[in-house]
């Protein structure tokens, strides 16, 4: 439910953080996949765990 927002607010949010730190496009681009898949993991564990205790 909440898998494909998080991989959206992660991409961007890995995006900035290689801008921080002075990266060009193709560092951006690995951080903004590293984080959106991390985000994506986080949510769907997440997901599952409040469908198994039936908050969904």
């Amino acid at each position: 439910m909440f898998a494909a927002p998080a991989f959206v607010f992660g991409a961007f949010f890995g995006w900035h953080r290689a801008g921080k730190f002075g990266g060009n496009r193709m560092d951006k681009l690995q951080y903004a996949v590293a984080h959106g898949i991390a985000f994506f993991l986080i949510a769907l564990v997440l997901t599952v765990f409040a469908d198994w205790q039936g908050w969904v």
